[in-house]
């Protein structure tokens, strides 16, 4: 028993001992890193004082200052930065959905300017400025070597004034300017339509008005349709939506889904982590739907796509989303500036990361450019038995079937002329009209 005792209390002062042991140079190295972040420190103030003694012109300290709080932010990632009390305020009026510019969403990448997305109606998209383009100038003064918020602050200006942006683009071999007239940006976050018996729901961004215009605009449209049960289903058309806010993203997720997690997001440490899960009710009731998604849909965007897409509860169509799995936290500073910094990355109720990898669709459809048929191709494409001199007539169907027939044989007629506007949306209404039509069989 003494023995036992006595092994125990050995392996007890062991125990303290290579604590000991180990603990001294885990306490040194903390030392040693303090003393070398206040060397640092030291010599960021010393580097401050000789500028502002012995640059060759007189300086702004606090836009020294500034400049360097945003050179340490803007150093860990593209999405991190400093945002002065102006762009502050201006960030706050944009999440509103009313703003002045030229309506791009846009990120830095190599040095340059890139576009996230143009936002719909607004002077970049009508200009023609697209996902993926790169801004190498602004009235002939290059880009390269400024920091994300200098590159914005070039392209502001007064409504109404003009700005030319050179513009780089894949599959262009020269560099090109784009002439854009600024402009006050209103963004309607939702527009909803009926494209046949589909209801098409358009979110070109996620503000505050997202949500309150969603249900708004799907209460309209079914209304017109008839009520619920004479739809297909709906087309959520995502394309080119750079984002925005987190929560009205999981209120649209939510809105299709019954139960079940939306988004996840994690931190550095595991008590900031946060689930989000769906309420009950669908506003569709479970009627199909499919999303739309492409190389600019990023953000909010992807947590709806991801969200949908895991639960099963609708196809994704179009092309790998951008990418942008992480969450910003912007944090007021004293002087009325405030902070935006990459505090989280999210990720999709299967525990996926789309950082840097984006939303994969189901169902990989690119875009096709117009096709312009002639009126002699129109003409042979469509001719038919019925066309022929002296056909039968077909008396196996009344009036009304026959006015039926025809009413949907209209509406597959301006499908399928879609697909020479815009083929991904008609891919997608294609996809609804076959699950219908699954549906009805069964």
């Amino acid at each position: 028993m003494k023995k036992y005792m006595m092994a125990a209390i050995g392996g007890t002062l062991a125990g303290v001992l290579l604590t000991s042991q180990v603990a001294g140079p885990l306490i040194a190295d903390e030392a040693d890193r303090k003393k070398s972040t206040y060397e640092q420190l030291d010599l960021f103030g010393d580097i401050f004082e000789r500028i502002r003694s012995q640059y060759v012109e007189p300086v702004d300290e606090a836009k020294l200052i500034e400049h360097a709080i945003n050179g340490m932010l803007t150093s860990l990632d593209p999405h991190s930065s400093y945002l002065p009390p102006k762009d502050f305020d201006s960030m706050q009026v944009q999440t509103r959905g009313e703003f002045g510019g030229l309506g791009i969403e846009v990120t830095q990448e190599d040095g340059y300017v890139k576009v996230v997305s143009p936002i719909d109606g607004t002077p970049a998209d009508l200009a023609g400025i697209q996902a993926g383009d790169y801004i190498t100038q602004v009235d002939g003064e290059p880009v390269q070597g400024l920091n994300l918020n200098e590159a914005v602050d070039l392209m502001r200006g007064p409504v109404g004034s003009e700005i030319v942006i050179t513009v780089v683009r894949k599959g262009v071999e020269e560099p090109f300017d784009v002439s854009i007239i600024r402009d006050t940006i209103k963004i309607a976050a939702v527009k909803t339509r009926l494209e046949g018996k589909s209801v098409v729901l358009r979110i070109s961004s996620f503000t505050d008005q997202t949500f309150p215009n969603l249900q708004s605009g799907l209460k309209e449209v079914l209304d017109e349709a008839g009520g619920l049960d004479k739809i297909e289903g709906v087309v959520l058309d995502l394309r080119n939506n750079p984002g925005g806010l987190l929560n009205q993203a999981i209120l649209v997720s939510d809105a299709f889904l019954d139960k079940g997690e939306i988004v996840s997001t994690r931190g550095r440490n595991p008590q900031d982590s946060e689930r989000y899960n769906a309420e009950p009710g669908d506003v569709t009731n479970g009627k199909p739907l499919v999303v739309l998604i492409n190389g600019g849909s990023a953000s909010a965007s992807e947590i709806v796509a991801g969200a949908l897409q895991d639960h099963h509860r609708a196809i994704v169509v179009g092309t790998r989303s951008f990418g942008k799995g992480s969450v910003q936290t912007i944090m007021p500073l004293q002087g009325d500036g405030a902070m935006r910094l990459t505090t989280a990355r999210y990720y999709t109720p299967s525990g996926r990361s789309i950082q840097a990898l984006g939303v994969a669709p189901d169902i990989l459809v690119d875009q096709r450019p117009p096709v312009k048929e002639t009126e002699e191709e129109t003409k042979r494409r469509q001719r038919s038995e019925a066309d022929l001199r002296g056909s039968l007539s077909n008396d196996s169907l009344t009036k009304d079937e026959l006015k039926q027939l025809n009413e949907e044989r209209k509406i597959q007629e301006e499908t399928a002329q879609k697909r020479n506007d815009d083929y991904q949306m008609a891919y997608a209404l294609d996809i609804l009209h076959s699950l219908s039509v699954l549906k009805k069989a069964n």
